[in-house]
């Protein structure tokens, strides 16, 4: 099996010919502490209807409505984050959903609240199995160090 390529030239490649539904996964914003404890994840893709505060850039500390998603430019356009043309009329200045959290979520979708389900059981998983593992070692070092003591006093 092929080992997958590090290139910085192939890695964008990858990401320019990334199909939309796959480019969707690289939208994830992280979730205010607020709603870290809520629904027990880290981040989420961005959707349009959220809400998120702009944390870098000019517009740091803005919050607003998510308007549109671009998904091929890999931006979204927060309510209230605008520029003016020369023209003078305003325009959406776009934002990499990395640089935004997002403070309320949209969930009239059905399906999105399932992701949300399904994310927070994986993650209780993970973390019980931590634990477990934990558990273990602090066992077998115990067990090595009655071992250890038992050899020195022998």
């Amino acid at each position: 099996m092929p080992m997958p390529s590090s290139q910085p030239r192939k890695q964008r490649l990858a990401l320019y010919n990334m199909p939309l539904h796959l480019r969707h996964k690289l939208f994830n914003a992280p979730l205010s502490p607020e709603l870290r404890k809520e629904y027990g994840i880290k981040r989420l893709p961005v959707r349009k209807g959220d809400v998120v505060r702009v944390m870098r850039g000019d517009w740091a500390g803005h919050e607003g409505k998510v308007v549109e998603a671009d998904l091929k430019r890999g931006r979204i356009f927060v309510e209230g984050v605008t520029i003016k043309k020369a023209d003078g009329t305003p325009v959406f200045y776009p934002i990499h959903p990395s640089k935004v959290m997002i403070i309320k979520l949209d969930l009239s979708d059905k399906r999105r609240r399932e992701i949300i389900e399904r994310r927070r059981k994986a993650l209780k998983t993970v973390k019980e199995e931590r634990e477990v593992v934990k558990e273990e070692i602090k066992e077998e070092v115990k067990e090595e160090e009655k071992e250890v003591r038992g050899e020195e006093s022998g």
